[in-house]
């Protein structure tokens, strides 16, 4: 039995609910085997990170090295990278061994808690190397803000801003309008030609989770893994989100509530 393998580069969440952890389930969720470089070790829960502790470049090479040498990858996505240093490694390795498998570069910048969790001197690189090769890249709003040193406050502000950094990289973007919280959350997909796909779903209030991003990003290449093509993969990758948010997990702990996505809800 053998089933497509998709590659996470991404950081380690011991709470499960983003990075690498929230990548595997969502895999597995949709017929994928997932495989993992690890880029860093971060102790958070819903809403706080209290440490971060990078992998060395060299190791996080290694890992995507080994595993290209041994699993037929048909897809793989970035996450959380961290540094240049970790980018520029982990390029090397795409750049000599996957030129040609589709890439999903979910640019991670900024956490749902508000912690930085992108270096600022390594956007450049991604601007560099990661954007032009990517087959999408799936900015929030606050992300797609960082890159084009604007807000974005509307739907058509997020066609516009998709309009301009495709044509600016050549590669597909699927601007994520969650942040705007109205009643109907959109998603814009423009792809290097100018095609305009929209993709909507009721906002659900009233559940605190994280993760969204990371599991949108990591479903979208399990979907280009398994041969759908792109406008496909996001309409699966939407419907596979918005089911993990309405049939989210909760918890009590002294007085507390923590919220998680139920990545295994559909």
């Amino acid at each position: 039995m053998t089933m497509p393998v998709v590659l996470t580069i991404a950081g380690s969440d011991n709470s499960a609910g983003a990075g690498a952890q929230a990548d595997l389930k969502t895999f597995s969720a949709l017929g994928c085997y997932g495989v993992t470089a690890i880029t860093c070790v971060v102790a958070e829960v819903p809403g706080k990170v209290s440490a971060i502790h990078p992998i060395p470049a060299g190791i996080v090479a290694e890992q995507v090295r080994l595993l290209f040498g041994a699993f037929p990858v048909a897809a793989m996505k970035t996450g959380m990278l961290y540094s240049r240093e970790i980018i520029a490694a982990a390029w090397t390795v795409l750049d000599a061994q996957a030129a040609t498998i589709p890439l999903v570069v979910d640019p991670v910048m900024v956490a749902t808690s508000g912690d930085r969790l992108l270096h600022d001197d390594a956007v450049a690189l991604y601007r560099e190397r990661l954007f032009p090769r990517a087959t999408v890249v799936t900015p929030n709003l606050d992300e797609a803000r960082a890159l084009l040193g604007r807000p974005i406050a509307s739907v058509a502000e997020m066609r516009t801003a998709g309009q301009e950094l495709a044509q600016q990289y050549d590669c597909a973007w699927l601007i994520k309008g969650g942040h705007l919280r109205g009643e109907t959350a959109v998603d814009v997909l423009v792809t290097p030609a100018g095609e305009l796909h929209e993709f909507a779903a009721p906002f659900v209030p009233g559940v605190s989770t994280h993760g969204t991003g990371c599991t949108t990003s990591a479903a979208i290449a399990a979907a280009l893994a398994r041969g759908l093509h792109l406008p496909d993969a996001v309409a699966e990758a939407k419907k596979f989100v918005h089911n993990a948010i309405t049939g989210f997990l909760r918890w009590e702990r002294d007085g507390k509530t923590t919220d998680a996505l139920h990545h295994f809800a559909s």
